[in-house]
């Protein structure tokens, strides 16, 4: 699974900068690096395959009900992205061990880096789409988490929380999508999907599918409309946003257009949704870069405006098209991600991106300006730079399109048009920077050259961009083909990467293009006013009135249905099972069916009635909280004695242990609470209560009934016959905690130990007011450590943990098991705890109940990981019979460990609740000792 550490590797590489922060900058960025370069080399070892036209699949068999594999697929397209996605990160780890202050946390931002990273090429490596799609959101919070890196900045917060939001939105639209084309194709792997375009298209869905793919496409990619996200995310630090930019985010949705395109191209509303939205954005892009002062706002619409190159592209729907597309893709790559470290160094070296100050920089920086103006030329198209090769080959493709009818004409004159502006902006990035006066009033001033290591990235991007123009067939031409070839699903048509292609309209559209943008750039400032002139319009303001509109909306309809009343709250609930519920119940003909009750003999009865009596006499007795809780333990005793009659002895003895920590939690609670709570019901508001409770009542009673009445078929049976073959184990409830549905107890657990740590922060190092009288008045023992209570509490413990032991271990083939083992260790350990006091039982015992509960997690955790790495499903259980000298043969169950973190869990989280809550009366007792 070379494929899986590949993406893994920065993922767990995240938390070596985490390591690395104190112990100096430079460490910190070579232990970042460490994860990619690895991952770079692995990638490396399979070119010589990739470049021999091989698809490279690896797949773990996961979830295969439901059709998610552990699947990785490596073929051109995914090469390319993989080694730009490593390739470029490596340089902007290097260039960002400069660009941080030294205030900045650098481990934290890295490690932030590194988590992108992975998640980036989880989307691009993926073979299963909803994999994929687990990727997919892992880049959008990555993401999130990066550009609100600066978090003490509004602008930060509020453009991380856009881009969160709609590309977040799109990726719901992106999963409806994908689970649809699963069921279209039976399979959820791109090899089966992509064989499958004709299926597809000829689906009555086809049109559904490629509107939600779509939606997750354009919003990611900052196609028009969804373009407003992609500016404000410029709040993140200079290399986040050439990362994001060339390599990562915006062009994961460009990938998967590329990577769906066998399957959902060729058709026309292929072609009118995704080259409209590309033409639209291309030309909105390249129009508003020009009139934008801030070198990062002009470099951000110049990226969504070559997004929608790309995008058009893949909307022409020919093969050279695609062609065209994949090789801007490399080379928007390139001088992007050169162009952003240049604006990151001159912001670094001036203090400000604003145009309108940081003149004539060239007489302070020559060689970062020399630099910056060959990546903005390769940027605008000049010839012999890369971008020139490839927008030839755009406008050649534009040339080619009938699809319009007598209006085809227009998707070359937007590309013309977009080229002019493409132009003018570059030229504004070289004139208005490196040129144009003097610098006016720089934060930093005279500005100079940066660290030497910090222009190395800028210098190897900027090499690569005049490698590729000036002899592209030693140097992209191999990887274009086999990056193409994996686009198109095939063969792929004659195409040349000759510089001259002789006096031909795509040359003249190229020098319409410089010309013209050199003119428009010459008449900028009637431009400037005239743009000043039109109506502003902010897509930040517009997205934060409407998230404050709806938030408005939100809490209004929300007050209408909460206003802290508890008796409100139960009584909304009750009316919509009521409703609900009821509707259906009242179609049935009949409640009585055709089986008839079981016959009830005098015990269950008398049971059945001391259960009701309690539970009567706790709502009765509700606002007198001691007597109140006794009626309550009746209820648990009862309930638990139910369990025991109808043969279900591991649910009684689960149901007698939770009894009893809920009554010490509620009697630790009920200390800090009034003995009597006030009358706070009107009559009115008791009648309902009683309506509402006696309608739920004959509502349960019924439905029970009408149950009860029909015959039925569970799947007990199942687990009966499979426990002990399947499991190992004669104790069916355990073996299906431990075993059929591990998994669900392994997250039940994980809920446990999170709950015990989330009430262990909030009262620690609380104290509450303690009343000083009883309910009668009176006033507390002056002794809170009574003799006989301490004494018992000695002699109980040691028999209480053999108990749990013995619980424990009989657990698989009897009633017990890790959950009630760990309840009897608890309480045994609480009644310590009460009998002695917090202070002594620490000094004694002193064991973090912290580290408990996490270590029962994880043994539990580790035990599915270790049937993993076996190649069985997560969370197997494998279990055999062993003979032991002087015992005899012995059954070992690997569930034993696994159940051993459940004990684990379980006692760590308890006490971290119950032990705590102890605490809040402690400084009383110390003052009563004294």
């Amino acid at each position: 699974m070379t494929l899986a550490l590949i993406v893994l590797l920065p993922l767990f590489g995240s938390l070596l900068p985490l390591a690395t922060d104190r112990r100096g900058r430079s460490l910190c960025a070579l232990a970042t690096m460490l994860a990619p370069a690895i991952g770079m080399f692995l990638l490396w070892r399979h070119a010589e395959g990739v470049f021999a036209g091989d698809t490279l699949v690896q797949s773990l068999p996961w979830l295969e009900r439901v059709g998610l594999h552990l699947s990785f697929r490596l073929d051109g397209l995914s090469f390319l992205f993989a080694l730009m996605i490593l390739g470029i990160g490596l340089l902007v780890i290097l260039y960002a061990r400069y660009y941080l202050a030294k205030t900045d946390p650098m481990g934290r931002f890295f490690a932030y880096l590194s988590l992108f990273m992975a998640a980036m090429l989880g989307v691009v490596l993926s073979e299963n789409l909803l994999l994929m799609m687990f990727f997919w959101e892992l880049t959008s919070l990555s993401s999130f988490l990066l550009i609100s890196y600066w978090s003490h900045s509004t602008d930060a917060r509020k453009g991380a929380r856009m881009a969160l939001a709609v590309t977040g939105g799109g990726g719901l639209a992106l999963l409806g999508g994908v689970l649809l084309l699963g069921q279209i194709v039976g399979s959820y792997e791109l090899s089966d999907v992509l064989a499958s375009g004709d299926l597809i298209r000829g689906h009555a869905l086809y049109p559904v599918v490629l509107v939600l793919v779509l939606l997750g496409v354009f919003t990611k990619s900052a196609q028009f409309p969804f373009h407003f996200w992609l500016p404000h995310a410029m709040a993140a630090p200079t290399p986040v946003s050439a990362y994001l930019h060339s390599a990562t985010m915006v062009k994961a949705g460009v990938f998967l257009l590329a990577r769906l395109y066998p399957a959902l191209s060729d058709t026309d509303m292929w072609f009118f949704l995704v080259s409209i939205a590309g033409m639209t954005t291309l030309l909105l892009g390249a129009f508003t870069a020009l009139f934008k002062h801030d070198l990062k706002g002009l470099l951000a619409y110049s990226t969504i405006s070559h997004l929608g190159l790309i995008t058009l592209l893949f909307g022409l729907d020919t093969e050279l098209a695609a062609v065209a597309a994949v090789f801007h893709i490399i080379n928007h790559a390139t001088f992007k991600a050169s162009l952003f470290m240049a604006a990151g160094i001159i912001d670094h070296e001036t203090g400000t991106r604003d145009m309108r100050r940081i003149n004539g920089l060239w007489r302070f920086m020559p060689h970062t300006a020399t630099l910056a103006m060959v990546a903005a030329s390769a940027m605008a198209g000049v010839p012999l730079l890369n971008g020139f090769l490839s927008k030839e080959m755009f406008f050649t493709e534009t040339l080619q399109q009938h699809q319009f009818g007598n209006f085809s004409w227009v998707i070359p004159l937007v590309a013309t048009l977009a080229g002019v502006f493409s132009v003018a902006y570059s030229l504004r990035f070289i004139h208005d920077v490196f040129f144009n006066g003097k610098p006016v009033n720089l934060p930093k001033y005279p500005p100079h050259e940066p660290p030497r290591y910090m222009k190395v990235p800028v210098e190897i991007l900027v090499a690569l961009c005049l490698a590729v123009g000036l002899v592209p067939a030693f140097t992209v031409a191999a990887l274009l083909e086999v990056s193409a070839s994996a686009v198109v699903g095939g063969e792929l048509p004659y195409y040349s990467l000759s510089i001259w292609h002789g006096l031909n309209l795509p040359l003249m559209m190229s020098v319409v293009a410089l010309v013209a943008g050199v003119l428009v750039y010459a008449w900028r400032r009637r431009l400037f006013e005239w743009f000043d002139g039109l109506p502003p319009l902010d897509g930040k303001l517009v997205f934060e009135q409407a998230v404050q509109g709806a938030v408005r909306r939100a809490g209004q309809f929300t007050l209408l249905l909460e206003n802290a009343s508890l008796q409100r709250y139960f009584a909304w609930m009750l009316i919509a099972a009521l409703a609900v519920t009821g509707f259906w119940l009242w179609q049935v003909p009949s409640l009585k069916g055709s089986v008839a009750l079981s016959p009830v003999d005098g015990v269950t009865l008398m049971g059945m009635l001391v259960l009701m009596a309690g539970a009567l006499a706790t709502a009765f007795w509700h606002r007198q909280r001691l007597v109140a809780l006794i009626m309550l333990s009746v209820v648990g005793l009862m309930v638990a004695l139910a369990f025991a009659r109808f043969s279900a002895p591991d649910l009684a003895l689960t149901q007698l242990s939770v009894e009893v920590v809920t009554i010490v939690l509620l009697m630790l609670a009920l200390f800090f609470l009034p003995h009597r709570t006030p009358t706070e019901s009107s009559s009115l508001r008791r009648g309902r209560d009683w309506a509402l409770a006696g309608l739920a009542g004959l509502l349960v009673g019924g439905l029970s009934f009408a149950v009860l009445t029909r015959p039925y078929e569970t799947i007990a049976g199942f687990f009966i016959e499979n426990s002990y073959k399947g499991g190992g184990g004669t104790n069916v409830v355990n073996v299906i905690l431990v075993d059929f549905r591990g998994f669900d107890t392994l997250g039940e657990i994980s809920v446990l130990a999170i709950a015990g740590v989330g009430i262990y922060a909030l009262i620690d190092g609380l104290r509450l007011r303690v009343p000083e009288f009883d309910s009668m008045g009176r006033n507390w023992a002056r002794d809170p450590h009574p003799m006989m209570l301490v004494n018992l509490s000695q002699v109980i413990l040691p028999l209480a943990l053999l108990v749990s032991v013995y619980i424990f271990l009989r657990g698989h083939n009897l009633p017990g098991g890790g959950f009630i083992a760990g309840l009897i260790t608890a309480v045994a350990l609480i009644l310590q705890y009460m009998a002695s006091g917090e202070q002594w039982t620490t000094q004694r015992w002193g064991v973090n109940y912290h580290y408990v509960a996490g270590l029962g997690v994880l043994i539990a955790g580790l035990t599915g990981l270790g049937s993993l790495a076996l190649g069985y499903p997560f969370l197997t259980s494998s279990f055999g019979y062993f003979h032991v000298p002087l015992v005899g043969e012995v059954e070992l169950a690997t569930a034993m460990l696994f159940d051993l973190g459940v004990y684990l869990a379980v006692v760590g989280a308890t006490l971290l609740i119950l032990a705590n809550l102890g605490k809040l009366s402690g400084s009383r007792a110390a003052r009563e000792l004294l």
